[in-house]
């Protein structure tokens, strides 16, 4: 007999999320079906990370870092990491790039590669970040 799949009850069920660590997009699985509302991580990568008191930071220095710039100007997740990190900036890069996803997720940022917005979820490579227009 094969596997029948669990539908929702409506489209709005359905709809994707973000993971609260990593900033990724979380998509509905017919397994969580029945808790859909209480996922909020992508992987047990991410739920044992959580969100920690550097991440936070990060987020913080983003938004100071473009504050303190032209309303159209961009910066670079490596700006925040430099601005925290010192010496060791390099170990801040994926947690400057999860905060930047995080923010993307809650509408108060936008990544952009060669000035087009795209999705935090999939973009590879230099990114830059900026206000939404």
């Amino acid at each position: 007999m094969a596997h029948r799949q669990r539908t929702p009850a409506s489209p709005d069920e359905r709809a994707d999320k973000a993971c609260a660590s990593c900033g990724r997009r979380i998509e509905w699985r017919a397994k969580w079906a029945d808790n859909w509302d209480a996922v909020k991580y992508c992987s047990a990568a991410c739920r044992s990370h959580g969100v920690n008191a550097t991440d936070l930071r990060l987020e913080e220095t983003i938004v100071t870092l473009l504050n303190a710039r032209a309303q159209d100007a961009t910066i670079c997740p490596s700006d925040a990491a430099r601005a925290i990190g010192g010496e060791e900036w390099r170990d801040l890069m994926e947690p400057a790039r999860r905060a930047a996803r995080r923010m993307v997720a809650r509408g108060e940022l936008q990544i952009t590669q060669g000035g087009s917005v795209v999705d935090p979820s999939t973009a590879k490579g230099p990114i830059r970040l900026r206000r939404p227009r």
